[in-house]
């Protein structure tokens, strides 16, 4: 194996869903290389259809105390329809998840209010630093969805290249009515999802790593 490829798999293997951080704050330069890079990433005729807005300081403070109380209150509102069933071998990975998750709190099936107090931290971005949300232009759809995910993918490739830990988070989504005028959106684009990211901390629940189907799976070879 080269060293080219086993710098990439290590990136790759070291990319996982972090939900503690630090509250050092990263650097500017640091982001804008990690977003720079990740414009390399693949998309339909490159049409690169996405947005980001990075929000930090005031901005992502405000929001980490107005998301939670509106969520508590029942508001949800998404930009972007959130419908998808889950049955068989989804469901099975679904529950899997959540389950080491979960365990890696020391949390059990039976206490639900611990359980909905952790869920609850989506909204205050697990105290991470700084929260990119990620757009589409209002007029696409689907496969445009598919190349937001491939560039998201990059800059969680990019963040983890630069000593850094993410969490991507549909759940950000569900109060596109306040993130929208917070950050001033305008009707050209729509709110798919948000990322949370800075630098990890040393604890259990980072440490978590889901299961993974096997190559045979999900691959198949046609000779």
């Amino acid at each position: 194996m080269s060293d080219h490829a086993e710098t990439f798999l290590n990136i790759v293997s070291n990319r996982r869903s972090m939900r503690a951080f630090k509250s050092d704050s990263v650097p500017r330069e640091v982001i804008e290389a990690v977003m720079g890079g990740a414009q390399q990433a693949p998309s339909n005729c490159n049409t690169q259809p996405w947005f980001v807005h990075v929000v930090t300081g005031d901005t992502l403070e405000q929001l980490r105390t107005e998301l939670p109380s509106k969520f508590a209150a029942g508001e949800v509102a998404l930009d972007f329809p959130y419908d998808g069933q889950y049955d068989g071998v989804y469901k099975e990975r679904q529950y899997a998840s959540a389950t080491a998750l979960y365990d890696a709190l020391g949390i059990s099936r039976e206490e639900k209010a611990a359980r909905n107090n952790w869920f609850m931290r989506n909204f205050t971005f697990f105290d991470a630093p700084a929260v990119a949300f990620f757009t589409l232009p209002s007029q696409f759809g689907l496969r445009e969805a598919c190349d937001l995910g491939m560039y998201a993918q990059t800059v969680m490739l990019g963040l983890v290249a630069h000593g850094l830990g993410s969490c991507p988070q549909t759940s950000l989504g569900f109060l596109a009515n306040v993130i929208r005028p917070a950050l001033g959106l305008g009707d050209h684009e729509k709110l798919m999802f948000g990322l949370s990211f800075g630098y990890p901390t040393e604890t259990p629940v980072n440490q978590v790593r889901t299961q993974r189907a096997a190559l045979h799976d999900v691959v198949t070879f046609h000779e």
